[in-house]
């Protein structure tokens, strides 16, 4: 037999009167019958993501980079044939965060005739022709043998339609008119870039692409400074050099991958710019450059 109710054959109108009856007596309880609103999750800032489009990865510990959970992609630059095999092999191993560069360093240019033909194939398939350049502060070859392996790398770039990624240290005057007789200066980079504004302002007219590193975060770094100031943010990238030139507080210390966001925040503080915006702007750069 089914179950009697009284007067009430549905059980539904028994739980309409109990919901009366609690609105009546507790207004408060009632409130529990109430639909809440819709669950809105909390919004969190994205988190910065850089390029450090200058890491000599091969010369440290690969691993660090699995600490610089910040650092989207880096670049790693040959100084001679056996690191450019380097960097391709860790490129390998990694292609979504690493790319790499092949080119003969100037401190080795007097080996430019016999690793000539390996580097051009390497070159070949890499992303950017260097680390290339001139330097003559140490003079570790001769200017001659520096000069001409610039010229024949800078060469090579154009051959194969790649960026060419410029050493200058002391060498400003040769380096502005080698690049400035190219037919499309605008491929180069200025890697680790310490110009003031005289120079700054000069290379830009070539349109070229400034790549800062640890001395613009210097104490000692205000001729640095000074030169990134003049400088449109749009032309800029950022790079850590590692192992080398470690930005404060981190001075002394081998460089690496994750340091790369104290140069964009000095940059910032240079330009009177978020970080943020500096940390998208280099990353589209370096984006537009090598990838």
């Amino acid at each position: 037999m089914a179950p009697h109710f009284g007067r009430y054959d549905d059980p539904s109108e028994i739980i309409d009167l109990a919901r009366d009856a609690v609105r009546h007596c507790s207004p408060s309880l009632s409130r529990r019958w109430e639909p809440t609103r819709p669950y809105e999750p909390e919004v969190y800032p994205p988190r910065l993501m850089w390029v450090d489009t200058h890491c000599h990865l091969q010369m440290t510990d690969p691993q660090i980079l699995d600490r610089a959970s910040d650092v989207d992609w880096v670049l790693v630059p040959g100084i001679d044939a056996a690191s450019s095999r380097q960097a391709q092999s860790l490129s390998i191993g990694d292609p979504d965060r690493v790319s790499w560069s092949a080119g003969l360093h100037p401190h080795d240019a007097e080996k430019w005739p016999e690793q000539r033909e390996e580097l051009s194939v390497l070159a070949a398939d890499a992303a950017a022709v260097g680390e290339i350049g001139l330097d003559f502060y140490r003079n570790l070859s001769s200017r001659e043998a520096q000069v001409e392996a610039f010229r024949d790398q800078l060469g090579l770039a154009e051959q194969l339609d790649k960026p060419a990624i410029v050493h200058c240290r002391d060498a400003f005057s040769d380096v502005f008119e080698t690049v400035g007789s190219l037919g499309d200066p605008t491929r180069v980079v200025l890697h680790c870039w310490t110009g003031g504004p005289k120079w700054s302002k000069r290379f830009a007219e070539l349109g070229v692409t400034f790549s800062f590193a640890g001395p613009v975060a210097f104490e000692t770094g205000d001729t640095v400074r000074r030169g990134a100031a003049v400088l449109d943010p749009s032309t800029v990238m950022v790079e850590t050099d590692t192992p080398y030139l470690s930005p404060p507080p981190f001075r002394g210390e081998p460089n690496e991958p994750a340091r790369v966001a104290l140069v964009g925040e000095a940059l910032a503080s240079v330009w009177g710019l978020d970080v943020a915006d500096v940390a998208r702007s280099t990353s589209a750069r370096a984006a537009r450059v090598f990838r």
